[in-house]
Parts: structure tokens; sequence; C-alpha cells
């Protein structure tokens, strides 16, 4: 599978994730191979309303949401490991960051690369890695914790 045959839009992600504007951070995904890793993309606008208050004259997207952007691109990537359908009985839930670590600052005018691969699952909690990086500058690291629950 080539990577515009694994890339996907926004419809397709918005299929897949219940999060929405303004949560919704994940714009594209640039390739998918459905078994170990993601990379998509959060393109960083000045419009975005959080500007307002970090930090009024010197824009700098927050760290934890840097994190829920790998956070939510892990979960298309269990969406596509475990080929669950939306509305589904599944739920994936964020359940824990280890070893998160922040080189540099991300400002308005950014494009976030998010590379996320899939290390293990044991009893329904998954571990990925996460990679956040700006033109190939890394940006922030962490392994990000799910838990897959059946509602």
């Amino acid at each position: 599978m080539s990577a515009s045959d694994s890339a996907f839009n926004i419809h397709e992600i918005m299929r897949l994730l219940p999060h929405r504007y303004p949560f919704l951070l994940v714009d594209k995904v640039v390739s998918c191979d459905a078994e170990k890793h993601i990379h998509a993309v959060k393109n960083i606008s000045v419009n975005e309303d959080l500007f307002n208050g970090h930090f009024p004259g010197n824009p700098i997207f927050p760290g934890v949401l840097i994190l829920e952007a790998l956070a939510q691109a892990a979960g298309l990537l269990g969406f596509k490991i475990t080929e669950s359908k939306p509305g589904s009985n599944d739920l994936y839930l964020f359940a824990g960051i280890d070893n998160a670590r922040f080189k540099r600052q991300v400002i308005p005018g950014d494009q976030l690369d998010l590379h996320v691969s899939f290390e293990k699952e044991r009893r329904g909690i998954w571990v990925f890695k996460g990679r956040a990086e700006v033109a190939g500058e890394l940006a922030c690291s962490a392994d990000i914790i799910c838990a897959r629950r059946e509602t």
C-alpha cells in the first residue's frame, strides 16, 4: 500500500473520531499502514481561539494539546488496526502519558506532523509511541496509553 492509498481526509477522520471543533486536533492523515504506524497532520492557525489567552502577544500552542493531538492520532490508528466501526460498542479512552518531553515551541503557521506507532496491547490497554515534529524538528515525544472499553 502506498502512502497515497493509505491517506485519508477530514471526512474519514470525523467518521472515526467523536471529536469536533474546537477539539478535533487532526486535520488529515498522510499515511497509515493499519498495523503499526500513522502519520497525521495538525495545522496551527493564528485564528484558533486558544491563542487569545495562550499567550496574548506571544502565541504558543499548548503542550497539553500537542499530547491530545497525538492521542487522537493514536485513536485513529487503533480504529484502523482493529477495523472497528464507528458507533460500535467500543470506546477508546485516553488513560495516560509517560515520558512526555517538549523540545520546541509550536506557534501559528507551523504544521505539526504527528507520528504514532503501535507498541503493544494487553487486556484492553494499548501503548503507542508518539512524536510531534515541525519541519522535521522534534517538538514533543511521549508514550500514550489508551484503554479500549466496551460500552
